[in-house]
């Protein structure tokens, strides 16, 4: 299909089944913020509103791809950890030598096997974040800072890495804010959107960059963030990508404000104030039930998305926290997109590393209920002792995945109908399993030792559901 430049024509693009498929991608920021790598621990970006308001998040913000801003606040933690550390002088473009000499030590292939080990699918980098340093040689400069991107191609390294283990390549661009063009202070979520660049220079430049990074690495993912501006036609721009990446897929981050909107006169929230996307990207947070139109949730391992130092391992979800949380996720219908933050040679940190070798290890086991999936009627049920349940289904067969480990070897599923062709399997066992009917669900006989791991699936073929 050649799609034409109107939003009528490039809203017929039909999510493909890939990324229905996935369910994993690795998300990767990587910049100059690497290099000083650090941010208070103020906890996630879902608890702001019930805990410190808004300004205090951005005076303290979690996110250390953030540091820039953070500086700004002559008061917050990280200025005062920036004039400790670096002395008050130090400005944050003086990271670049240190950054590009960091990266030449920088191992592609290494970073992509061990994503690939993991199990994901796909993995999307940060090629240009809000400070406007670029991770590719782009032949459009930053023409307000010179030298302002980075020594090597680490967007087409990584790209090429990725590809040659099989998995799919996406990529970020800050297509609203960048600090390289508007450094205005932002502390407050007003400021997020009233700070968006609107300037004819950055116009032409964030479009040409999306043609430049289309027509040269032919991302699997648009992946924007922070809206975009005003003036360009976006269905120009997703008709140009999809001509050109056909499977590709565009995310709903590409919401162009109003000007009313943009002062905070009229509200911004919602999916229609985006002009088209091929699924949504909650950050830090998760729906409640399966939703109908394709998602992927998006979070770091710790409370930040670029490498924070200050981060120990009380900040960084538990192995059981991270394999519920996806199990939860996928029975929806989304993705998890799961951030790593490399040190700026980088390295995967050692903490950030263990949870993906983990991750990937269960998913050895138990990714039969995961991968290639879709959402049964139902995702979410619980054992007779209140264990939690969680459903996805594959042609015939329905899977349904503990979220724990049962006290015992009998273990009721309330709503679980059995049939006369009833067969049960525990992933990675083998034998059939014994089941009975009872009045509140079915009943399995588990086998006496269940494997290690903070979730199990079954696999049942021959089960319907009754579900109030």
């Amino acid at each position: 299909m050649v799609f034409q430049s109107t939003l009528g024509s490039v809203q017929q693009h039909v999510v493909p089944d890939w990324f229905h498929d996935a369910k994993l991608g690795i998300f990767i920021h990587w910049g100059l913020y690497s290099v000083p790598a650090w941010a208070p621990n103020a906890g996630d970006l879902s608890q702001v509103e019930n805990n410190q308001g808004w300004r205090e998040w951005f005076k303290n913000n979690s996110y250390a791809e953030w540091y820039l801003n953070s500086l700004k606040f002559e008061d917050g933690a990280t200025r005062i950890y920036h004039d400790k550390t670096y002395g008050p002088d130090f400005a944050y473009d003086d990271f670049v030598p240190q950054f590009n000499q960091a990266v030449l030590d920088w191992q592609p292939d290494d970073m992509a096997s061990l994503f690939q080990k993991v199990g994901a699918r796909y993995v999307v980098l940060t090629s240009k974040h809000h400070d406007g340093f670029t991770l590719w040689p782009s032949q459009h400069p930053c023409p307000n800072k010179s030298n302002y991107q980075a020594s090597r191609d680490i967007v087409g390294e990584l790209t090429a890495a990725v590809r040659r283990k099989g998995m799919r390549m996406g990529l970020y661009y800050s297509g609203g804010l960048d600090w390289a063009f508007n450094p205005t202070r932002i502390e407050d979520s007003a400021d997020v959107r009233g700070t968006i660049v609107q300037d004819p220079d950055f116009v032409e430049y964030s479009v040409a960059h999306w043609r430049e990074l289309t027509d040269r690495y032919q991302p699997s993912l648009m992946w924007n963030d922070i809206g975009f501006p005003s003036a360009p036609d976006v269905a120009e721009l997703f008709a140009y990508y999809y001509n050109h990446v056909p499977d590709g897929v565009i995310n709903d981050r590409f919401a162009q404000l109003t000007d009313a909107q943009l002062r905070g006169e009229v509200s911004a929230n919602g999916e229609a104030y985006n002009p088209h996307f091929d699924f949504l990207t909650p950050e830090y947070a998760k729906f409640d039930d399966i939703h109908p139109k394709k998602w992927e949730s998006t979070r770091g391992i710790g409370h930040s998305f670029g490498y924070n130092r200050n981060e120990t391992d009380v900040q960084l979800l538990s192995e059981t926290e991270l394999i519920h949380m996806f199990v939860d996720i996928v029975s929806k219908n989304g993705n998890l997109l799961l951030n790593v933050g490399p040190m700026a040679d980088g390295t995967i940190p050692q903490n950030q590393r263990l949870r993906l070798e983990g991750f990937g290890e269960w998913l050895t086991l138990y990714g039969e209920a995961i991968f290639g999936t879709r959402p049964w009627h139902h995702a979410i049920s619980q054992t007779t002792d209140g264990l939690g349940v969680r459903f996805t289904q594959q042609g015939n067969a329905l899977y349904a995945t503990l979220l724990g480990t049962p006290a015992s070897t009998q273990v009721t599923i309330k709503g679980l109908v059995a049939t006369t062709d009833t067969t049960v399997t525990l992933l990675g066992h083998g034998g059939v399993l014994k089941t009975r009917q009872q009045d509140d669900g079915l009943t399995i006989t588990l086998p006496d030792a269940l494997p290690d791991w903070p979730a199990h699936a079954l696999k049942l073929l021959g089960v319907t559901g009754d579900f109030v």
